[in-house]
C-alpha cells in the first residue's frame, strides 16, 4: 500500500484541531498543564525536603487522589446530567484558586506538610469532577467521528506539558525554590479558562436526573459489570494504577539516593517518561480505525511492566533515563488506548458514569498504589518495589491477553452500535472498524 504524502499523515494527525472549540481547548490546556506538571514535581520534592520519607511522599500521593476514589461516581453523574462546559470552568477555576494558595504558603515561608496534604486533598476532590466532566466534554467539542484523535491529540498534550514542566521546574525548584512553581501554575489557569469562555457550543438538552444519585451511580456501575470488554479494560488499567504507576511517586527516592541527581535530575528523569509518552500519544494520532488496539493494550501493558523491572536495577542516571523513554511510551499507549475503545463502545447518555468509573480506576486506584508503593519502598527499598510492580504487569497483560479472543466479538459490535447511534458515515467507519 503506498505511502501517504507528509502533508497527508500531518493533516490526519491534526484532524481533531479543525475543530474551532477544540483549538481554544488545546491551546489553553497545554499551557495549564506545564504548570501543573510543574507543581507534581516541585510539590513530590518540597515533601522530600521537608522530611525524607518515602511513606510521606506515598501518602500525599494518596491524599491527593483517593478523593477521586470516592467522589469520581457522583461526578460522572454531574457530567451525564449537567452543562459539562460550565463543570469544566467550575473545576479549572477552583484549581487556580488552590495553586495559588499553596504558592503563598510555600513562598512566605510557611507551608508545612499538612498544608501540602489538605490542598492535595482539595485538589482530588476537585479533579473527581474535572475528570469525567472533561474526557466527557471533547466529544462536545469534536464530534464522534473526530473523537479517537481528539483523546490522543489531549494525551498528547499532557505529554508535550510533561516533558516541558518537571524540565522546567527540576530548574526552577534548584535555583528558587519551589513556591515559584505553585504559582507559575496558578497563573496557568488563566489560559485554559479563557479557551473555554471563548467557546461557542450548540445548544444541548441535559437531562435532569429522575430517581435517586445512587440509583444513577448503580447504572453506571451495572453497564460496566455486564460489558465484558470495558469490564476487561477497565481491570487491567486498575491493576496497573495499583501496582505499576507507583514508578512515579518513588521518583524523587531515585533521583536523589539512587541515581544521585538531585533536583535537576528529578527533572530530567520526569521529562525523559514525557517523552515517550508523548511519542505513543502522537502514534496513537495516526490511526483512523480502532481496530487492533486490544493488541496494543496488552502489549503495551507487558512492555510497560519488563522495562520498569530493567529500570529498577539501574544504578546509572543515564542508563535510567533512557529506559524511561519506552516506559513512559509503553504507558501511554496502554492507557489512550484504553480510553479510546472505551470511549468508542460506551453510549452517550452514560459516558461521563463510565468515565467516571474509568477515573476511578485510573486515577481512584493510584492512591492506594501510592500508599502501598511507599510503604514498601521504606522498608525493602524503591528500586524492590518497583521491581515487584513490574511484573505484576506483566502478569496482568499475559490474563488480558488470554480473554482478548472472547471480548473481540462483543466489543466491535458495541462500536458499531455506537457508531451508528451518533449518525456518523456507517459505511465507512462500520468498515474501518471492523476490517481496518
Amino acid at each position: 500500500m503506498p505511502s501517504l504524502p507528509a502533508k497527508d499523515v500531518l493533516s490526519n494527525t491534526l484532524r481533531a484541531l479543525r475543530h474551532r472549540n477544540f483549538q481554544l481547548f488545546f491551546g489553553g490546556q497545554l499551557i495549564s498543564l506545564i504548570g501543573t506538571w510543574m507543581q507534581n514535581v516541585a510539590q513530590a520534592w518540597l515533601v522530600y525536603r521537608l522530611t525524607g520519607s518515602s511513606l510521606l511522599l506515598g501518602s500525599v500521593g494518596f491524599a491527593s487522589q483517593i478523593p477521586v476514589f470516592l467522589f469520581a461516581p457522583i461526578g460522572g453523574i454531574v457530567a451525564d446530567h449537567f452543562n459539562r462546559h460550565r463543570v469544566v470552568i467550575a473545576t479549572q477555576t477552583t484549581s487556580m484558586v488552590l495553586a495559588l494558595i499553596l504558592a503563598a504558603l510555600t513562598l512566605t515561608g510557611r507551608v508545612q506538610v499538612w498544608h501540602v496534604f489538605v490542598l492535595a486533598s482539595l485538589m482530588g476532590i476537585v479533579n473527581a469532577f474535572d475528570i469525567p466532566a472533561r474526557q466527557s466534554f471533547l466529544v462536545d467539542m469534536v464530534g464522534k467521528e473526530d473523537l479517537m484523535n481528539a483523546i490522543a491529540l489531549n494525551s498528547s498534550m499532557f505529554n508535550g506539558a510533561r516533558i516541558i514542566g518537571p524540565a522546567v521546574a527540576g530548574v526552577l525548584v534548584a535555583s528558587i525554590g519551589e513556591g515559584w512553581c505553585f504559582f507559575v501554575n496558578g497563573v496557568s489557569y488563566i489560559a485554559v479558562i479563557t479557551g473555554l469562555l471563548l467557546m461557542k457550543l450548540p445548544p444541548r438538552t441535559y437531562q435532569r436526573p429522575v430517581g435517586s444519585p445512587l440509583e444513577h451511580i448503580i447504572e453506571g456501575f451495572r453497564f460496566v459489570r455486564r460489558t465484558a470488554p470495558i469490564r476487561a479494560i477497565l481491570l487491567l488499567l486498575g491493576l496497573i494504577s495499583l501496582v505499576a504507576m507507583p514508578y512515579t511517586v518513588l521518583m524523587p527516592v531515585f533521583a536523589d539516593r539512587i541515581l544521585h541527581g538531585g533536583a535537576r535530575g528529578l527533572g530530567i528523569l520526569m521529562g525523559a517518561t514525557g517523552i515517550g509518552a508523548l511519542l505513543a500519544a502522537l502514534t496513537l494520532a495516526t490511526r483512523r480505525g480502532v481496530y487492533g488496539l486490544g493488541r496494543w493494550v496488552a502489549f503495551s501493558c507487558a512492555g510497560f511492566g519488563a522495562l520498569l523491572l530493567l529500570f529498577s536495577f539501574s544504578r546509572n542516571f543515564w542508563l535510567s533515563t533512557a529506559l524511561l523513554l519506552p516506559v513512559g511510551f509503553c504507558m501511554m499507549l496502554e492507557t489512550s488506548s484504553s480510553n479510546t475503545l472505551i470511549q468508542a463502545m460506551v453510549p452517550d447518555h452514560l459516558r461521563g458514569r463510565v468515565m467516571a468509573v474509568y477515573s476511578m480506576m485510573f486515577m481512584g486506584m493510584a492512591p492506594f498504589g501510592a500508599l502501598l508503593g511507599g510503604a514498601l519502598a521504606d522498608r525493602i527499598g524503591a528500586p524492590l518495589t518497583v521491581a515487584m510492580g513490574g511484573i505484576a504487569c506483566i502478569g496482568g497483560a499475559i490474563l488480558f491477553g488470554l480473554q482478548l479472543p472472547k471480548i473481540r466479538v462483543e466489543a466491535r459490535q458495541l462500536i458499531v452500535q455506537q457508531a451508528v447511534a451518533g449518525g456518523e458515515p456507517s459505511v465507512e467507519m462500520t468498515s474501518r472498524i471492523v476490517e481496518d
